[in-house]
């Protein structure tokens, strides 16, 4: 059997190429017209992906979006936009999506995006279960966060990138190599999607802690590291 894709989009004919070509992939797909059916679709039943368009009728799609993170679903959910400025992007992203996708969109990119979310989870992103950085813990295979003994609860995408982060300990990274490995895809590059979230990092896992982990180096990009500030 194929994985399972709910698709959530009013357009009554995108929805519908949307169900045959995916179908034809070999995926399960299911339909839901509006944000209200989809967000109960999504918590009754268990899906390996949910395309989620923003611009949805009873209820928006960042709402739902929203409100599945909130109940802690971790189900890939791929956003579907024709809204493509920065700020529309990190305010998807922020609503808990995995990775978003400009409208009108290339079938075969929509393809790609799917194997990839769908991967990401069956893959997982490290063999090590346990990671520690000084009273910083991850267990990689529960994806649960704890620094000096208090849990930490971060998004699927904050979680990813943290991972990102300790996996590469000590290393500078710059902010198209965190979008292409984090993210998988080439955003617009004047996005500032890294930033926005390194924020939201800081302040779950640095803010009251010490010693501070995610250090900016000026025109170069962020390292984590155990150490002074650069």
């Amino acid at each position: 059997m194929g994985q399972k894709i709910l698709v959530v989009e009013d357009e009554a004919k995108l929805a519908d190429m949307l169900q045959r070509g995916l179908k034809q992939e070999g995926y399960q797909v299911s339909v839901a017209m509006n944000g209200t059916t989809g967000l109960e679709m999504a918590q009754a039943f268990h899906f390996d992906l949910i395309i989620l368009d923003i611009m949805l009728p009873e209820m928006s799609g960042l709402e739902v979006c929203k409100r599945l993170r909130e109940g802690e679903l971790d189900t890939p959910i791929l956003m579907l936009t024709a809204l493509d400025s920065p700020e529309n992007i990190v305010t998807g992203l922020d609503s808990g999506a995995d990775d978003y996708l400009v409208k009108p969109f290339n079938f075969g990119e929509l393809g790609a995006r799917i194997r990839t979310l769908t991967r990401r989870i069956q893959n997982g992103t490290s063999t090590k279960h346990l990671v520690t950085v000084a009273n910083l813990e991850i267990n990689t295979q529960s994806k649960t966060v704890t620094r000096a003994g208090k849990a930490i609860t971060l998004t699927a995408t904050e979680y990813r990138l943290l991972e990102f982060l300790v996996q590469r300990q000590d290393l500078v990274l710059s902010r198209i190599e965190i979008l292409e490995n984090v993210w998988d895809i080439d955003f617009n590059l004047g996005t500032n999607v890294v930033d926005v979230y390194i924020n939201y990092l800081r302040k779950k896992i640095d803010k009251q802690f010490e010693p501070k982990l995610i250090h900016t180096i000026i025109g170069m990009g962020y390292v984590l590291k155990v150490g002074a500030e650069a």
